[in-house]
């Protein structure tokens, strides 16, 4: 059994040696532990930090292409090195390593097939009120959204086994975080949570330095995944809004028709047919959008046996 230890770095020179040493080097169950290093475009000594501590395994862009590209290529080198289990950690040391072994646990008993580790949020000292706050209600909206129990949905600290790791495909160029838990559940994986510990901080975060770029860009990845992977339920619940309030709006005029006052209520009627009209046409759509989803379906598993073919080749 491998596991491989995928860490995305930007300008980590400092921050790396300590997050590095901390990680574990032999785990009751794992045969092989191995070290990646993704380098998103850093313009300082990352590279030959990691490589002065015993780090042989690099994937490196020329310039930043953000975390999720650094992730999703991560994935993709960490199964060309044969992993059975990735765990992806941040280079800035916040996440306890100790915990990778409560972490692949779930995988290795074959409970799970992703593991998300859920930091004590409302604990955690250098989280400011705003963040705590933001974070679990990330995390609401997201158990909602998936319908899933996930506990702290924006956690970086995840394992996968090598099954659930193929089958990830990320859209997003800003996170991987919550897309993956949305695609995770439509593809009937099993997500378990383990709680975990958080170390000091070293460093600001640099995904959450703008709250209100965080949360727009939030909300947009869950309601994109959302259509994705639950058309026919995002736009049949549209189209029957629009066909509620047609039908109370028709309804209206035809009282006062019926009553015999329904002159000057032409404008109900209209806006009626108006909503009405709307309402089929977007309950249409949901029908369209679902065989177009049963169609990237079909693909997905195209993509999932050429992947499967591809590795075995490379093996």
């Amino acid at each position: 059994m491998k596991l491989v230890i995928q860490i995305p770095c930007l300008n980590e020179e400092k921050s790396l040696p300590v997050t590095l040493k901390a990680l574990p080097e032999r785990i009751d169950g794992i045969d092989e532990i191995e070290i990646l290093i993704i380098n998103d475009g850093s313009k300082d000594n990352t590279i030959e930090v990691a490589r002065s501590l015993g780090v042989t395994n690099f994937v490196s862009f020329s310039k930043n292409k953000g975390l999720a590209k650094a992730f999703v290529a991560g994935l993709n080198k960490a199964l060309e090195m044969g992993a059975d289990i990735i765990v992806n950690t941040d280079a800035d040391n916040q996440y306890c390593a100790d915990d990778i072994e409560k972490l692949i646990e779930p995988i290795l008993a074959k409970r799970a097939d992703i593991v998300i580790g859920s930091r004590p949020v409302n604990k955690i000292k250098h989280f400011s009120f705003m963040k705590k706050m933001l974070q679990n209600l990330g995390s609401c909206v997201m158990r909602l959204v998936s319908s899933t129990t996930v506990k702290d949905a924006p956690s970086g600290f995840r394992a996968f086994s090598r099954a659930a790791a193929i089958q990830m495909n990320v859209f997003d160029n800003y996170t991987y975080t919550l897309e993956t838990i949305i695609q995770a559940r439509a593809k009937d994986l099993v997500i378990e949570n383990v709680d975990i510990n958080v170390n000091p901080e070293m460093r600001k975060s640099r995904l959450f330095s703008n709250m209100f770029v965080y949360i727009r860009r939030s909300i947009f990845t869950m309601l994109r995944m959302f259509i994705v992977y639950r058309p026919f339920r995002f736009f049949t619940i549209i189209g029957l809004v629009f066909l509620f309030f047609g039908t109370v709006l028709g309804g209206r005029f035809l009282y006062y028709f019926i009553t015999g006052t329904g002159q000057g209520h032409i404008q109900s009627l209209i806006l009626a047919s108006i909503l009405l009209l709307t309402g089929v046409q977007v309950c249409l759509i949901a029908v369209l959008s679902e065989l177009i989803s049963i169609n990237r379906k079909l693909l997905e598993d195209v993509q999932n046996r050429i992947k499967k073919a591809d590795l075995k080749n490379k093996s």
